[in-house]
């Protein structure tokens, strides 16, 4: 597998899908939605496709593929989570997983490595391990050489742009969460809301755009809370930025609203959430120069 240039096993890695003409300051991205599998991977994979979807945020790329033609561009992976996590700082490794010791630069300490979700997961979210064998790091740093990192200068050329052309921009990223506790890390047994809004509690978007957001949600009957499980990750956290008008706000989707957790399958509540998805975006885009003029903000 190291023989093969990881780039080359995804054609293409990633796209941006994107609008004729942008006519709003959002920025959406899914980088969790990847479901291309390669022979290569499952080789010196200990699971088979099924089994490493488990870590995949489902569907979630469909769900928010028509804010295209709202005038917003959508970033999305094709490489799964399972093999590369662009939501976690570019070097955060696991040392139990590599056959010789970490340069000094890796971030093996982080509480993301120690669950074992690190840059280059070593478990898919119900906990079982990926891999047959340790790995090499030479083979980690090609990943995040030829993936990573062309999939952030990507991310951060089209929030940039939006900000040079519209003043400021909001990046919306995109994600799904199980329907319960079993196999994420959280602290308590709660059942799962049907949505967490994350901002890093209030540190990466101005909350006049998450409360707008919430209020959408709640009044179209979805249960709705803020950072608990779920604050936001390495993007809404690197990311956002509300002092130089850079917003990030992380939507997690309770996948149980949309599709079989044990089959992976869409069922029936797909295609209404993914039409609320699509009338909430559409309030929420709309609103955003209104939302994000720096007197509202600064009045709050």
């Amino acid at each position: 597998m190291a023989e093969t240039p990881p780039a080359s096993l995804f054609t293409p890695p990633f796209e941006v899908v994107r609008p004729r003409t942008q006519l709003f300051p959002a920025v959406f991205n899914s980088p969790h939605s990847g479901r291309v599998y390669p022979a290569e991977f499952l080789a010196v994979s200990r699971l088979d496709a099924h089994a490493l979807r488990r870590s995949e945020d489902c569907y979630v790329d469909e769900l928010f593929a028509d804010v295209a033609s709202l005038g917003c561009p959508l970033l999305k992976a094709h490489f799964p989570r399972a093999y590369l996590d662009v939501n976690r700082e570019a070097y955060e490794l696991d040392p139990t997983m590599f056959d010789e010791p970490l340069p000094g630069y890796v971030n093996i300490s982080s509480i993301r490595v120690a669950g074992g979700l690190g840059t280059i997961p070593r478990i898919v979210s119900d906990s079982e391990e990926i891999y047959r064998a340790p790995l090499r790091f030479p083979e980690a740093k090609a990943r995040i050489q030829s993936l990573y990192m062309p999939y952030h200068r990507c991310l951060e050329a089209l929030v940039a742009r939006t900000a040079r052309i519209f003043g400021h921009a909001l990046l919306i990223d995109c994600h799904s969460m199980p329907s319960s506790a079993s196999g994420a890390m959280m602290g308590d047994l709660l059942p799962r809301p049907d949505f967490v809004l994350g901002d890093r509690y209030g540190s990466t978007c101005s909350p006049v755009v998450t409360d707008f957001v919430e209020e959408l949600l709640t009044k179209r009957g979805y249960s709705v809370t803020r950072n608990k499980p779920y604050a936001g990750g390495y993007i809404t956290q690197n990311y956002g930025r509300p002092v130089s008008g850079i917003h990030a706000l992380q939507v997690e989707i309770n996948r149980a609203l949309y599709m079989d957790e044990e089959t992976l399958a869409h069922h029936g509540g797909y295609y209404r959430l993914a039409e609320d998805v699509l009338q909430v975006m559409r309030q929420l885009v709309t609103q955003l120069p209104a939302l994000l003029r720096p007197n509202r903000i600064a009045a709050e």
